[in-house]
């Protein structure tokens, strides 16, 4: 089976983002790349109230029939709006030089969409918000948080600001188990060759700890990557964005599920808060 990059589009600001980012991981992952678009022609909404029972019969019938052919005229409205947008998003990746992209368009929600494919998806690009969320700034998308929650690709968050090719990219790791397999995974993949490599441990800078965070190193540099290690004290998350800004990280890179106080951060609360914050792309590994 083909394995894709599958970038996730809709009507939102982020589209064009999206659309850069996954041309560029599908040219650095030598991986075809495919645009996804789910038409939800029944998106959660108080605008439509449902006043038909306290209609008489004729009437009633009268306004079913009508909303009905209104559903099916917006219906239609979606698909060819879907259907420009994927024929854009395309044309946009090939300028940026992927040769092959492809697209996709499916009735219904985004992240059953996305669990449809998922055995074919190998990197899942998405925007930090969708089209329904698209001017609250200070919000993070429903979708995003179900996809995160529900799927086990890797995902790559990307925000509003505008693709910049990474350079630095900061890897949050805890010493965990899933942190390892998470190393392991970026030392085996060509997605951040020629980019350094920040391995950062928000820990108490113990022999321990300095162990841990020396082996995460020596595995990134012996698949030939630029790798170095750094241990800070703090809160996790007030930490991870301090280092950032310090060292001009265009990408944050984590694991979904971890232990200690990064476990809390990623799968509790503070996860919302982490990619609501989120300034540059994060790319969670699962």
């Amino acid at each position: 089976m083909t394995e894709y990059v599958m970038a996730a589009i809709d009507g939102s600001s982020f589209s064009e983002s999206v659309c850069d980012y996954a041309a560029w991981a599908s040219r650095a992952l030598s991986t075809p790349l495919q645009f996804l678009h789910a038409v939800d022609n029944h998106p959660p909404t108080v605008e439509d109230p449902d006043l038909s029972g306290s209609l008489r019969l004729g009437a009633r019938e009268t306004l079913l029939n009508e909303l009905a052919e209104l559903d099916e005229k917006r219906a239609r409205i979606n698909r060819e709006q879907g259907r420009l947008m994927l024929e854009e998003a395309c044309r946009r990746a090939g300028e940026k030089g992927v040769s092959d992209a492809r697209s996709r368009q499916r009735n219904g929600t985004l992240v059953d969409t996305l669990a449809e494919y998922e055995s074919e998806t190998r990197l899942l690009v998405l925007g930090k918000r969708g089209e329904n969320a698209d001017q609250a700034s200070g919000h993070l998308g429903s979708n995003l948080e179900r996809v995160v929650r529900e799927l086990r690709r890797p995902i790559l968050m990307v925000p509003r600001t505008g693709f910049k090719a990474p350079e630095n990219v900061m890897i949050a790791f805890d010493g965990s188990k899933t942190a390892r397999k998470g190393v392991e995974m970026l030392a085996k993949s060509p997605l951040f060759h020629g980019v350094a490599c920040h391995v950062v441990s928000v820990s108490a800078d113990t022999a321990e700890h300095r162990m841990a965070l020396a082996w995460a190193v020596d595995v990134l540099q012996q698949a030939g990557l630029e790798a170095e290690g750094t241990i800070r004290a703090g809160e996790v998350e007030a930490t991870l964005h301090a280092f950032e800004a310090d060292n001009n990280i265009d990408m944050t890179v984590m694991g979904a599920y971890g232990h200690s106080r990064i476990r809390q951060f990623l799968v509790g609360s503070t996860t919302t808060s982490m990619l609501r914050n989120a300034h540059i792309p994060v790319l969670i590994l699962r």
